[in-house]
């Protein structure tokens, strides 16, 4: 991304008259290999969050044209998937209205969810019993596609604020994650290991939440993540933490986020200011205040 919002939505306006003027089943792998691609990655490097939520659009713009020409393609659907949960969590720490971050979550499902059906299609039919024999000849190779796919279904999901239709799809949800926790536990830093460590610290003992194992998940996820990627601390101390009562855990976790030196993680830069802000949040919360 380039350092002026103003010559970068140029540049990204040009491009996108070019991939609409050109014949995109020609080139597409081209542009997704020496534009998209490297864009999307540059993305997740920026540590300018007002910078992102102002300037993004017009790159989400780019992918959606380019989507919109080959809906099949999986790696478009992809970088979809990837950038628009990314923005879903950039605009909701960016302040934007509960309607605006919807918006963009419903696209991020639309594009996760069309990506997993490829591998899983009884994702479209929403048939429980056909996904967990499908998830049963996925293999390591399916993993890139699964993760962010269900990731972007996941950013939804979240912003539904536990609506049936949501908690329904979180069941099949959990059964991709577990499955994707037996193929590769250390894909993208011990997320995986964080969705679990989230999920068992907030469900109810009654179905299936357990805080030793939720802690179990945070920790390995920690170990994998070498304590770069910022999002396992602040979550293990939203969830873990505060359910348990441990607010020597809580302050230590977030005074580490705070602490933590953005220049050191550059692949994680985005996500780890999007932390920063949120652990900064949390502490001013003061909890644990009787």
């Amino acid at each position: 991304m380039l350092s002026k919002p103003q010559t970068s939505s140029s540049f990204v306006f040009l491009f996108v008259i070019l991939v609409l003027t050109l014949p995109l089943t020609s080139c597409s792998r081209f542009i997704t290999g020496t534009i998209i691609e490297p864009t999307v990655d540059n993305l997740q490097k920026q540590t300018d969050l007002d910078l992102v939520c102002e300037g993004a659009p017009a790159y989400l713009l780019m992918i959606d044209s380019m989507i919109a020409s080959e809906p099949d393609d999986t790696a478009l659907l992809r970088i979809g998937s990837q950038t628009y949960a990314a923005y879903t969590n950039a605009l909701t720490e960016c302040g934007a209205p509960a309607k605006r971050v919807r918006t963009i979550a419903d696209k991020a499902k639309l594009y996760g969810t069309t990506l997993i059906s490829h591998l899983l299609p009884s994702v479209a039919r929403a048939n429980q019993d056909e996904l967990d024999r499908e998830l049963t000849h996925t293999g390591k190779n399916d993993v890139p596609s699964l993760f962010w796919g269900t990731l972007a279904w996941l950013s939804w999901i979240q912003q539904q604020q536990g609506a049936p239709a949501a908690m329904a799809d979180l069941v099949m949800v959990e059964k991709i994650m577990t499955r994707l926790l037996e193929l590769d536990e250390t894909y993208q830093a011990g997320t995986i290991h964080l969705f679990f460590g989230g999920l068992q610290a907030t469900r109810p003992a009654m179905i299936g939440g357990n805080p030793q194992h939720s802690q179990q998940h945070f920790e390995r996820a920690l170990e994998i993540s070498k304590h770069q990627f910022l999002l396992i601390q602040t979550t293990y101390a939203e969830t873990y933490a505060r359910n348990t009562l441990n607010k020597q855990l809580h302050d230590s976790l977030l005074k580490e986020v705070l602490d933590f030196p953005l220049k050191s993680a550059p692949q994680f830069a985005l996500s780890n200011v999007i932390a920063q802000k949120k652990a900064a949040r949390l502490l001013e919360e003061d909890y644990f205040a009787e």
